[in-house]
């Protein structure tokens, strides 16, 4: 009698799209939602020129809300059937194309993150209909391209990390084209912004930094399974996901190749690339701005002091938050650490198990939480150049003049794993 898969009858969105079996060799599942997008086949087209080193699914979420207007509609149908006909000339033996048309998501619940899980839970069920748990379900976009080497990348990763649940993969907005070149402005500041924001944490000794790039992750099947799969979020449903999958262990980084996300603005979501770029270009400041690196000086006087925590008393712990900035703790006493402490140092039996019990509770949320926190109540945004000025000074680096130049250095660095 076959075993029923916990994770499918639970928690799975209730239909099943697809009614296929890939073979057995099938090793990578690509996911593309996709709204409202008149350029779909150019990222089809990226991913087809890609080489592989396994059998490779693509499934393409082409997706509205039961609300959305006729306008968008008739565009999602457009692109469905321009896809089909795509797929008569292209289909070849080592990847294969499913296009999903759904214009009546609820509207409850309708977006990126719907869109997002109808495919990773067919994903899913395409690798257990082979047992397959350790396979790759790789996210993507309908509006990026990527370097002919993405798909042999992903596969040699997790061929050599076979620990590994997932992996974020090096990404690049494009820094010039077509579009408005306020455009690619405002596209080299929200990046610079992004890696700011992982580089100084990192600095700050925080164990899960990374990035959290819908376009650009990956995940085994069963680390999927394991945390529940994709929410329904709107926007930051990446974050919200690969934080649960990061804390499992083991969680990699792609450098070795690179997606490129589309640099344009965008009112598809309530905040990310897109909707970013569109209030820059729509505001009066000169400068994009982002927090202030005095915030991640104060993270990193916490991060310090985590392996001190493991056997402390209580005495102990009121001489340590003593020494703590305000802001870091002002913002642990709204938590309260010190009964949260207790309880983790209860199910502790050695420093390893409090490390990850410690930052399975003061994880990626947590530290956003802190350091909107302390934007709000201690140190205001400040301009981008100047805290990248900053981090480029701690790790020792000389900082390029121009803005575009400050972004190509901190991607060669990130890239070199400096940071």
């Amino acid at each position: 009698m076959e075993k029923p898969n916990i994770y499918l009858e639970r928690y799975a969105v209730p239909s099943q799209y697809l009614d296929y079996k890939p073979k057995v060799d099938t090793g990578i599942i690509v996911v593309l939602p996709c709204h409202h997008e008149p350029d779909l086949l150019s990222s089809l087209n990226a991913l087809n020129k890609c080489k592989s080193l396994c059998r490779v699914e693509i499934i393409v979420v082409i997706n509205a809300s039961e609300n959305a207007s006729v306008e968008i509609k008739e565009q999602n149908i457009k692109t469905y059937q321009d896809a089909l006909v795509w797929l008569t000339s292209n289909q070849t033996d080592e990847i294969s194309f499913h296009f999903i048309l759904e214009n009546e998501l609820p509207k409850k619940h309708a977006g990126v993150g719907l869109a997002r899980k109808i495919g990773m839970d067919e994903a899913v069920r395409m690798f257990e209909s082979v047992d397959n748990h350790d396979g790759v379900i790789l996210c993507f976009d309908a509006d990026c391209h990527c370097e002919p080497n993405l798909l042999s990348e992903v596969f040699e990763y997790f061929q050599n990390n076979p620990a590994s649940p997932g992996c974020s993969i090096n990404f690049e907005h494009p820094l010039n084209g077509s579009l408005d070149k306020q455009v690619y402005k405002g596209i080299t500041y929200y990046e610079l912004h992004l890696r700011y924001y992982v580089d100084a944490l990192k600095y700050a000794q925080f164990p899960y930094a990374y990035h959290t790039i819908g376009s650009s992750m990956a995940v085994r099947s069963f680390a999927y399974q394991k945390q529940g799969g994709m929410n329904r979020r709107k926007a930051g449903e990446d974050f919200y996901f690969l934080h649960k999958i990061i804390p499992l262990g083991n969680f990699g980084e792609i450098n070795s190749t690179t997606v490129y996300p589309s640099p344009r603005a965008s009112d598809r979501v309530p905040f990310g690339t897109g909707r970013a770029v569109g209030e820059w270009l729509a505001g009066e400041q000169e400068e994009y701005l982002t927090y202030h690196y005095q915030i991640f000086e104060d993270l990193k006087v916490f991060m310090t002091q985590v392996n001190s925590y493991f056997q402390i008393d209580e005495k102990g712990l009121k001489e340590l938050t003593l020494d703590l900035p305000k802001s870091i703790s002002d913002f642990i006493v709204s938590l309260n650490f010190e009964i949260k402490l207790k309880e983790i140092q209860g199910q502790s039996t050695n420093l390893q198990s409090f490390r990850k019990r410690f930052f399975q509770w003061f994880d990626g949320f947590r530290v956003l939480k802190y350091v909107h926190f302390a934007r709000d109540n201690y140190y205001p945004n400040i301009s981008t150049s100047s805290a990248v000025d900053w981090l480029f000074e701690k790790y020792g680096a000389d900082s390029p003049t121009e803005l575009k130049e400050k972004l190509i250095k901190l991607r060669s660095l990130d890239k070199e794993g400096v940071f």
